[in-house]
């Protein structure tokens, strides 16, 4: 098991598939504003929910690696797919505080007056095993509508949020789980709130929205007071932006957009190893 920097002034990672976790990343930054941060997306092989589960978990642990050797203090899995399929051996290889992210399930049950929820993923979670578990954990009394998000990822990876073909695709899956009476809708990509406006425009004030990006950051404090690795109030605070995409403009955009910062996004190359992404 590898360890990683135990200073409490060394840099917290976030990793995604691509741009999604960006709003993760914005949930830590409000909640804990003097953690550094090292953000990595790996647009280049962006989305994952299409992929099989041995390329999603070689890339996770090649990026998870690249941070530890970056000397962070603990590790965001910003990504459902890859918390999914991925995140119990990530636990088995480093000796750090791992959180991932998973799609809000129980709070969907809990705030569902209908007791009817949408849950809109990449096919990757939908089919994964924590994912029934969730479903048959919290569904005793709730119908949960399951969809899984195709396009959407990319087009959020082109920068398209609220154009014309975003918006006819989630109309086509919104408009079964609306015409069911749902109250509650499951965003269970990181990529997904940012789509939040062409959801409104659609839905209304239909549908109460799930994301767990503060979560995420509740969590992730617990867990570095339980370690004493909380920053200092009076840290220097620094942000840095990796991309595996060979143009990191939609990184860096997004982050101007939803990050307040000016931040320029580096392109980094962290190819995977079949031989060695599972030793």
């Amino acid at each position: 098991m590898e360890s990683i920097s135990s200073h409490a002034h060394a840099p917290i990672g976030v990793f995604d598939s691509g741009v999604g976790g960006l709003s993760v990343l914005r949930a830590i930054h409000a909640t804990l504003p003097a953690e550094s941060l090292i953000y990595c997306a790996d647009s280049y092989h962006a989305p994952y929910g299409e992929r099989d589960n041995a390329f999603i978990i070689e890339r996770t642990l090649a990026i998870s690696a690249w941070l530890v050797q970056q000397g962070v203090k603990a590790l965001v899995v910003a990504c459902n797919t890859a918390t999914a399929q991925a995140n119990h051996l990530l636990r088995e290889k480093f000796n750090i505080p791992i959180i991932g992210i998973e799609p809000g399930i129980k709070p969907a049950a809990l705030y569902s007056n209908s007791r009817v929820a949408g849950v809109l993923a990449t096919a990757s979670t939908l089919r994964s095993e924590k994912f029934h578990r969730l479903i048959t954990a919290y569904a005793a009394d709730c119908r949960f509508i399951c969809q899984a998000g195709s396009g959407l990822v990319e087009a959020i990876e082109r920068g398209e949020t609220d154009s014309d073909a975003v918006s006819a695709l989630l109309k086509a899956y919104l408009t079964p789980m609306l015409d069911a009476g749902a109250d509650t809708l499951v965003l269970g990509s990181t990529h997904f709130p940012f789509l939040e406006i062409a959801i409104r425009r659609i839905a209304g004030d239909q549908l109460r929205l799930i994301e767990t990006g503060e979560a995420v950051a509740r969590q992730l404090t617990r867990r570095l007071a339980a370690q004493q690795l909380c920053a200092p109030p009076d840290a220097k605070v620094t942000l840095r932006l990796y991309s595996t995409a060979n143009d990191g403009i939609r990184l860096q955009t997004l982050a101007s957009q939803f990050l307040k910062t000016d931040q320029i996004a580096e392109h980094i190359s962290i190819p995977s190893s079949s031989a060695g992404a599972l030793s």
